[in-house]
């Protein structure tokens, strides 16, 4: 016997409207071992499937249980709404949720549900989701889910989340993926993903990776890395490690595969610029392999920013690192931090910064997320707890200038990157990159350069708190304390072999 599954992923947030489309890795790993436990699985992507064609499937496939994989806050008031739907027209159909931002906030979700989720999943799917699908089909009640390890229920909690042991079991189920011409970052048109390593060893204050893998640091072997990119038919390929290459034995070791099988790709990928510092070799080899971009997490452009957000990196390697890739030949994005205390002269700095560089700056809001240590300290000075606010594309503290005026400085500032790289330009100077993308039938690209005043618009941003709020995050149990580092992990308990 067999569950029929439908594995579904949300809509895109608002940066996705023009930067990135990314293929849903993590529902996909979670669909590949729901199938390799006997399952039969389908997948939709809200990203690039509707409402009504999700309704369709959902008619044509009639599946026994609906799994939804929300990594991002934003997206929860969708997944609720959708849950209620489903129960509504379906109440013995087993609807679930998992993901990175609900596994801090599983008990809370489940009671905003009201009854159309069955179970809330915290930490890795992978290593669970074949038991919680067996036991649904074995009738368990939700006492019975409870005792699974990870699984929250309306009975409940119990064990803590299994952390999947390593990343070379259950490939992607890539083939589940439908418009995957749809996917693309940057030029890099199309695109798919894919995971080298899982966590995070730094203890940056906005960041949730350390405090829900509880600072373990997982690999694939080089062997199935290797074999995973041999198998994907895209030519872009974005490595989605939250740093890569912290190991430089395992990044060369990859690389080594890589030559062997002669892979050739174009890569993207996010690092820190001590790790492209201290380990340049691997970089450049990669460079010569193809890497032709990459996010550089810079955040702040002073030592009490970076301070602040505990990045253990100083402005002087920050802007070597920038100089060093730029040396390489690989093109930079730089992401900044928009402080909400920012007045007028800090947002006047960044544009400064911005112009005098010819790689791209993005800003992102200071968001205090749950998981993160700011979600403590922070939390009590919220002015709103509208999950779908927050996208690190909106203010949720206060702000030191009027709301109208913050967003007008943001969007001014981050006009910049429309002025030199989107627009006539843009176009300008990729027109051949665009041509070629436009010959193959690939549009995300082309389409990207012109979106950004109707996007980035300081009063869409506004409006957007305008909106009836019918679900709000919880407050933090800790408000304004400073949190203990072990009451933030998901996965308090990292494996003996976890890279420290």
């Amino acid at each position: 016997m067999s569950m029929r599954v439908l594995m579904v992923h949300p809509s895109g947030l608002m940066y996705s409207e023009i930067f990135l489309r990314l293929e849903p890795l993590g529902v996909e790993r979670v669909a590949a071992a729901a199938r390799a436990a006997g399952h039969q699985v389908r997948l939709v992507d809200l990203q690039v499937f509707s409402h009504d064609e999700l309704s369709g499937e959902i008619g044509e496939f009639e599946p026994d249980a609906i799994g939804f994989g929300v990594n991002y806050l934003a997206n929860v008031p969708e997944v609720l709404d959708l849950a209620r739907r489903l129960k509504r027209l379906r109440p013995d159909r087993f609807v679930f949720m998992g993901g990175h931002s609900v596994s801090f906030i599983a008990d809370h979700v489940l009671r905003q549900a009201d009854g159309a989720l069955d179970a809330v999943v915290r930490g890795d799917g992978e290593p669970i989701i074949g038991r919680l699908l067996d036991a649904v089909e074995g009738g368990a009640d939700a006492d019975d889910l409870s005792r699974l390890p990870g699984v929250v229920s309306a009975s409940g909690g119990g064990p803590a989340p299994l952390l999947a042991a390593g990343l070379d079991d259950y490939r992607p189920a890539r083939d589940l993926t439908r418009r995957r011409r749809k996917y693309f970052i940057g030029e890099l048109d199309p695109c798919a993903s894919i995971e080298f390593t899982r966590g995070c060893p730094w203890d940056c204050s906005f960041c949730s990776a350390w405090t829900f893998y509880g600072r373990s640091y997982r690999k694939a072997s080089p062997e199935v890395a290797a074999a995973e990119l041999a198998s994907i038919t895209e030519r872009g390929v974005f490595i989605v490690d939250d740093v890569a290459f912290i190991r430089p034995e395992h990044g060369d070791g990859i690389a080594a595969e890589i030559e062997r099988r002669g892979v050739d790709k174009d890569y993207y990928l996010e690092t820190r610029a001590d790790v492209l510092l201290r380990n340049r070799e691997v970089f450049e080899r990669w460079r010569r392999l193809g890497l032709r971009y990459m996010f550089l997490g810079i955040e702040a452009l002073d030592g009490a920013g970076l301070d602040a957000y505990r990045k253990r990196v100083s402005v002087d390697e920050n802007m070597h690192a920038v100089e060093l890739a730029r040396a390489m030949g690989i093109a930079v994005a730089i992401n900044l931090i928009v402080d909400p205390a920012w007045e007028t002269a800090q947002f006047a700095a960044v544009r400064a910064f911005a112009e005098s560089v010819p790689e791209i700056v993005h800003l992102s809001v200071m968001t205090p997320y749950p998981g993160t240590e700011i979600w403590h300290t922070q939390a009590r000075d919220l002015v709103t707890r509208d999950y779908r606010l927050f996208d690190i594309q909106h203010a949720v503290l206060p702000t030191t200038l009027p709301l109208p005026v913050f967003y007008r400085e943001l969007v001014k500032t981050q006009a910049v990157i429309n002025r030199k790289h989107l627009g006539l330009a843009g176009l300008t100077q990729v027109a051949g990159i665009a041509g070629r993308l436009a010959l193959h039938g690939q549009t995300n690209f082309l389409r990207m350069l012109w979106r950004f005043n109707r996007v980035y618009n300081g009063s869409r941003q506004y409006a957007d708190h305008q909106r009836e709020v019918r679900y709000e995050l919880p407050m933090p149990s800790l408000t304004g304390a400073q949190p203990g580092r072990t009451d933030l992990y998901v996965h308090s308990r990292p494996p003996r072999h976890a890279a420290s």
